[in-house]
This record gives structure tokens, sequence and C-alpha cells, in this order.
């Protein structure tokens, strides 16, 4: 009896070493870059100097605008964290150690939240009372710096963040092995996830011409209620606001890999304005990545400044600008890609001079599918958009 109970131990733990999931080529070179980041410790303990990371800077200050390519990128500034000065040392240790964590989620082929892998690497160091992380905000600008030291994509590094957005349309597309038809998802559509990148997401078949991202959920539902990306052969996408990071990659990648026009309908307010900007130039926060997100020829399809009268809308549909929309307003027409074109900074002193802002939603007061049926099909029609 004993003997059969040692081998089904044996057995039993036979079964529980699961064998490794085979790598993507990307996520290969992540971990050669994670264990690369682990090597220049050992390599300078052994020439008996002080080990350190030189961290890329992100801030305005180390941020330009790249006229040529047409968006955001990061400067060559860098902050050294030293592992022997007591200021940085409990830093330096933190990006060693969620370096070690990304690794793990890697070759185990697993995917968890920024807040799952804060609980994943808190834990009290042995022989003291100080925890490794104390709340989340001490563990995600570490993650960034992991992100931009390798410059990789938080995705690559298996972190996903919430689900935001929906897209429908003409597309097929792989997601993680299944098959997902975008023209047969109901009225909620395809959720967007976070992680989309081709190891995830592979584009399988496309019949649309062009890409309508609109600014929110509600907006987008009106469009797929009356099945606007059907009629106009298009894919149909929001991002419940400001869009998140899943969004920007998935646009850029529609963008870019299957050749697609992006068009954005936006509420004619300065956050409008500045959506439009991120998905056009990037982001500061992401100016490491703006070669993956940014999409220099997107083009702004509305809301406009003019619109108020072009279309005859009621005066109950204004907004009245308060004093930080006069404020921002102002800065988004300083930001050197827009303080150059003359259609834009029109935009922008129209909207101050009307001293009001409109939504997307106000078109509704002339028709419930105003916006599907008349004003969307008129500016694709006449090529009245901004760049």
């Amino acid at each position: 009896m004993a003997k059969k109970k040692v081998r089904r131990k044996k057995a039993a733990a036979t079964k529980t070493t699961a064998k490794r999931p085979r790598l993507e080529q990307r996520d290969r070179k992540t971990i050669q870059e994670l264990v690369g980041m682990a090597d220049q410790v050992v390599s300078t303990a052994r020439r008996r100097r002080d080990p350190h990371l030189d961290i890329p800077t992100r801030s305005l200050s180390n941020v330009k605008f790249n006229r040529r390519k047409r968006f955001i990128e990061m400067g060559n500034n860098t902050n050294r964290r030293l592992l022997f000065n007591l200021s940085q040392a409990k830093s330096y240790m933190q990006t060693m150690l969620v370096g070690s964590g990304c690794k793990q989620l890697i070759e185990q082929g697993k995917n968890t939240s920024i807040r799952g892998l804060y609980y994943m690497l808190k834990h009290t160091i042995e022989g003291t009372k100080e925890n490794t992380f104390e709340e989340q905000s001490d563990c995600d600008p570490i993650i960034e710096d992991v992100e931009v030291f390798l410059g990789s994509l938080r995705e690559e590094l298996h972190l996903y963040a919430d689900k935001r957005g929906e897209m429908v349309g003409n597309l097929q597309l792989e997601d993680n092995g299944d098959l997902i038809d975008c023209s047969r998802m109901g009225s909620g559509g395809y959720g967007i996830p976070s992680i989309v990148e081709p190891s995830a997401i592979k584009f399988k078949k496309c019949r649309a011409k062009f890409v309508l991202h609109v600014e929110k959920g509600t907006v987008w539902q009106r469009f797929n209620e009356d099945k606007f990306w059907r009629k106009h052969n298009c894919i149909l996408t929001h991002g419940a606001g400001q869009p998140p990071r899943g969004v920007r990659r998935l646009l850029n990648r529609l963008h870019n890999e299957l050749d697609l026009p992006i068009f954005c309908l936006l509420d004619n307010d300065p956050w409008g304005y500045y959506i439009y900007s991120v998905i056009k130039q990037g982001s500061i926060n992401l100016a490491y990545e703006s070669q993956r997100m940014a999409i220099p020829k997107a083009r702004y399809i509305g809301l406009r400044s003019k619109d108020y009268e072009r279309c005859n809308l009621s005066p109950s549909v204004r907004i009245d600008l308060n004093d930080n929309d006069r404020k921002r307003a102002r800065q988004i027409a300083g930001y050197p890609w827009f303080e150059h074109k003359k259609a834009w900074q029109k935009e922008i002193a129209l909207m101050l001079k009307n001293n009001f802002k409109l939504e997307v939603e106000s078109l509704i007061s002339k028709d419930i599918s105003y916006v599907t049926e008349q004003y969307v099909p008129d500016r694709l029609t006449d090529k009245d958009w901004l760049d």
C-alpha cells in the first residue's frame, strides 16, 4: 500500500508541473530585456561599482513634438536611480521587484491588472515591519518606470487595465483563439480589451472602408442602433470619453495595419479638442509610446463651432464656457501641432467668441437620428473635417 501511495504522489506531482506555454517572439524579447535589467546589477557589482538604473524622465521638460513624424516623443534626459543611495534604495528595489513580477507573468502566460500585480508583490520584508509597497499609488509609477526603461508597452508586460470602449462593424478578428465577427455583436458590441497586441488580437477579415471614433458610449449607441456602420461600411468605436490605452492602440493598429482612415466625432469643447489631440499626436504621459499609439493622419469630423448656426440649433443646447474652459482652450491653441494650423486657430477662436460649447448629443434637438443620417454623412461627402 505504501508503495502505491508514493507512486500516486509522484504522478500528482508530474501533473501539477505544467509545461510552460510557448512564448511569442515579443514575449521572449521582453523577458530578455527584463533579465538584462537584472544582469546589469550583477555585472556592475562585480566591477565594484554602485548598481544603478537610468530611467528616462517622464515630464513635460523631456517631451518634444517631432514635426517630421507629427507626434509627441520623449527626449533623452534620464534620472539615475542608485542602489546604495539611502533615498533611492527602496525605489530601486521596487523597480527590480516589478520587473521580476512581470517576468513571472510572461513565463506563465498569465495576465493581471496593475491592482493584481500590486497585491502579487506586496509583502512585509523579512526581519522588518516595512512592506514592499504601502499603497497602489506607490506601485503604479514604478510600473511606468519599468515600461519606459524597457521601451515596452504595459500590455507587453502582461498587465491590463479596466476595459472601456466598444467596437462594431465589418471586421472579423481572432481574440486569444476565438473568432469574433464584429458585425454580429448585437446592441452591446465587442468590448475592446486592454491588451490588443498582435499576440492577443489578430485581424482576420476586414471589409470596412474607414473607422468612425465617437467620444461617448451614448452617441456610439445611436450609431449602432441606426446601423450606421452597415450603411456606410465602416467600423464604429468609442472610448468612454478620454480613450484608454487599449482603444488608442487598437485604432493605431487599424490605421497602420489595415490602412483605414480614422475620423473622430467629438464634442465642441476643450475636452473634445484634447481627446483629438491625444489620438492624433499622442500624450505627454505616454510620449515614449507615441510610435504605437498616435495617429498623425486622424481627422476631426465634428462637432464644430460653426455648427450652431450651420445646423440651426436651438439656444437651449448651448453650454456657457467657464473660466477653466477658456484657459484650457487657449492652452490647446498654443500646442505646437495646432499653433500653425489656421483652421484650428479659427475653430478655437470662434468657440471663445461664441462663449459656449456644444455636445454631439445637441444634434438630437434636430432629430433623434440627425447625427447619423445627415450630419456625419454630409461631413464625409463634403470632406469637411479638420486635420
